[in-house]
């Protein structure tokens, strides 16, 4: 049997990184598409980089942008995969807002250009395609939890362009018989997210109030729930998924919800600082009992125009038909977060001159 080539959008990303160590550990070749960008954007990648002279490397990457339609034909023509991974996207919620066409252009219609690369190259019958679906498209929203029932909800422009991407992955699937799957991955964090992210800024904040770089954490709405899980655990569904005879639709997520509330108390908990709650609304504030000082505020510029309030998976038919399920604790997670931030801190002057929030 030949090996397997795989092809990743978004290498560079979290889940392209995760994703990527995971199929070259099971013998795959893997190409990975990243944006062009003047500044070094590879970093999560950088170990697994081989030098392009040598004879038949494992792990190569090639300029390309889900906006450019001759680009990923192109990039699909010379590559020949046997799965592509479409985890490319602007993916940050606040961000959609800012630049809403941007994100409908990469996020729904740049799916719409990965299958019509593999349908206009006749790769249907051999090319099987995940597309990297967003939770906001099937969440549970406080509402109709209790009704068991789900709705699209449409709150951010990233959420609306993910609904294309979703629908257009199945159309295509109906409408010409591709092996094309959705996986609707709820929240999944690591050491490797992306700084912006809330999850990111409150473990990079920790680990700078502990140095004494920065004096106070800024959020936005601290009771909003969130299914959240470790990314490395995802890929492995992500891999899964395309393993199967027939394509499908999966949710992989942990089946259980923390605030953003909890993820900062166990956050401070990581470096023995207890935090305790004070005040309500946008004047509520987070300290520490031991000597009064104030860890964490509320900034109103970090509220959504739209919010969800509760985001929670439901994982049965991934563990039922993949066997697949989530293993990494959220208390691990926290911590595996907190500490890699702390050693990050110690080990680079730029980290501290950054600011929270950036």
């Amino acid at each position: 049997m030949s090996e397997k080539v795989a092809l990743i959008s978004g290498v560079t990303g979290q889940d392209g990184a995760y994703l990527a160590e995971l199929l070259l550990s099971k013998g795959y070749r893997v190409d990975g598409i990243k944006r062009r960008s003047s500044s070094f954007n590879s970093e999560r990648v950088d170990h697994l980089y081989e030098d392009p002279h040598k004879n038949d490397p494992r792990f190569r990457m090639h300029y390309g942008d889900l906006t450019d339609a001759t680009n990923l034909i192109r990039l699909v023509q010379e590559v020949q995969p046997d799965e592509i991974y479409n985890l490319a996207a602007q993916s940050h919620v606040q961000v959609s807002f800012d630049t809403p066409e941007y994100t409908a252009n990469a996020d729904a219609v740049g799916t719409l250009r990965f299958l019509e690369a593999i349908r206009i190259l006749g790769l249907g019958d051999r090319t099987r395609f995940y597309q990297a679906s967003r939770p906001s498209s099937t969440a549970r929203c406080r509402k109709c939890r209790s009704a068991r029932r789900r709705r699209f909800i449409r709150d951010r422009p990233m959420g609306v362009a993910k609904l294309y991407a979703y629908w257009i992955t199945v159309n295509y699937r109906e409408a010409y018989g591709m092996h094309a799957s959705n996986g609707i991955l709820f929240n999944h964090e690591s050491p490797i997210r992306g700084e912006t992210f809330v999850t990111r800024k409150i473990t990079r904040a920790v680990a700078a109030i502990e140095a004494g770089a920065e004096d106070c954490l800024w959020l936005g709405n601290l009771d909003a729930q969130r299914d959240w899980g470790h990314a490395r655990d995802y890929v492995e569904g992500m891999w899964r998924i395309l393993q199967q005879d027939t394509p499908d639709d999966y949710v992989l997520a942990t089946g259980e919800t923390h605030s953003v509330r909890e993820f900062v108390e166990l956050a401070f908990e990581q470096l023995g600082v207890p935090i305790e709650w004070r005040g309500e609304g946008v004047d509520e504030e987070g300290f520490d009992p031991r000597n009064g000082r104030v860890l964490v505020r509320i900034d109103t510029r970090y509220f959504r125009p739209t919010e969800v309030d509760l985001l929670l998976g439901d994982p049965s038919k991934a563990k039922r038909v993949l066997g697949w399920e989530h293993s990494t604790p959220f208390r691990q997670l926290v911590a595996e977060m907190v500490d890699t931030d702390m050693r990050s801190f110690r080990g680079s002057n730029t980290f501290q001159r950054r600011a929270i929030g950036e």
